[in-house]
């Protein structure tokens, strides 16, 4: 039983430390139409922000991307959210990644990290891994993986931020 307690806190704790005071990088990336954009520059200091790392090889990727389109404009409208998904896809094939999205109709800004900077910066290690970011830059949530279901936690980080 101490064991378990143990694990629990551990579990917790390093949650809670790999959350707290974590913003993001000071890097300049492409988005997918070829245009440099600054990452501090995506955060909006009146709506939360949801950055989502994935790759068009990367099929829980393309199911949390297609089930976050799916409620991306309820979620907009009633919190302000912006969703922008940062493809790690590497030099041989970024040319899909625009293609992709548009073939899917998402709506999200599209960035591209071929070289894995900003990932590397955020400790990204694998895909999908996605993240929280509060009006004020910091990031205050993130989830590695996806299994059905984990949007409606995400929403539930949200609104206690919005």
């Amino acid at each position: 039983m101490k064991k378990l307690i143990l694990s629990l806190i551990i579990c917790v704790t390093s949650f809670t430390i790999n959350a707290q005071d974590k913003t993001l990088p000071n890097v300049t990336i492409k988005d997918v139409n070829g245009k440099s954009i600054h990452i501090k520059n995506l955060v909006d200091s009146t709506h939360p922000t949801v950055i989502s790392f994935w790759a068009t090889w990367c099929k829980p990727c393309k199911k949390e991307l297609n089930n976050l389109h799916e409620v991306y404009n309820d979620w907009k409208e009633e919190t302000g959210v912006e969703i922008i998904i940062i493809s790690v896809d590497d030099s041989r094939s970024t040319a899909k990644v625009k293609p992709y999205i548009n073939a899917m109709g998402w709506e999200f800004k599209g960035l591209l990290d071929p070289n894995r900077e900003v990932a590397r910066r955020l400790n990204v290690s694998s895909v999908p891994h996605t993240f929280l970011i509060d009006k004020t830059g910091n990031i205050v949530y993130e989830h590695k993986g996806y299994i059905e279901g984990d949007e409606d936690k995400l929403y539930e980080k949200i609104i206690l931020i919005k």
